[in-house]
């Protein structure tokens, strides 16, 4: 998916995009007043989402060759509902917040959703 009037791509992340994307997560704790929150490691984090079967999967905003926002979300089940999505983080750096990015970031989403076949999309947040 492209918006050509801003120049920001979206795409499925891959391998080499994940330590980026790592840094993303970890900003995200620091915004959180969580830094300490997250343990898992850069390797593992990187192992469990690549590979043939990855825990997880990641749509990035890439703006100038830059990771600028991200959706991580990963597939679950519902013993009502059956297969479904669940969104884990959804993040937009600070300096490009405000400009529609975390717009284009779930419509990428959802068109996921409905190539996963899924039943719901399920996303918390904080109430704060």
């Amino acid at each position: 998916m492209e918006n050509t009037e801003s120049q920001v791509y979206i795409r499925f992340a891959n391998k080499q995009d994940l330590p980026d994307v790592y840094g993303l997560i970890k900003e995200l704790a620091e915004y959180e007043n969580a830094p300490h929150e997250p343990t898992v490691t850069l390797e593992d984090f990187i192992e469990d989402g690549s590979g043939s079967k990855p825990s997880y999967r990641v749509i990035v905003a890439i703006k100038d060759e830059e990771i600028i926002g991200i959706a991580l979300y990963y597939l679950g089940y519902s013993t009502w509902k059956g297969n479904m999505m669940y969104l884990d983080d959804l993040v937009v750096k600070n300096d490009f917040r405000r400009l529609g990015i975390g717009k284009l970031l779930f419509q990428a989403l959802v068109a996921a959703a409905r190539e996963h076949g899924v039943n719901q999309l399920r996303w918390h947040v904080l109430s704060w």
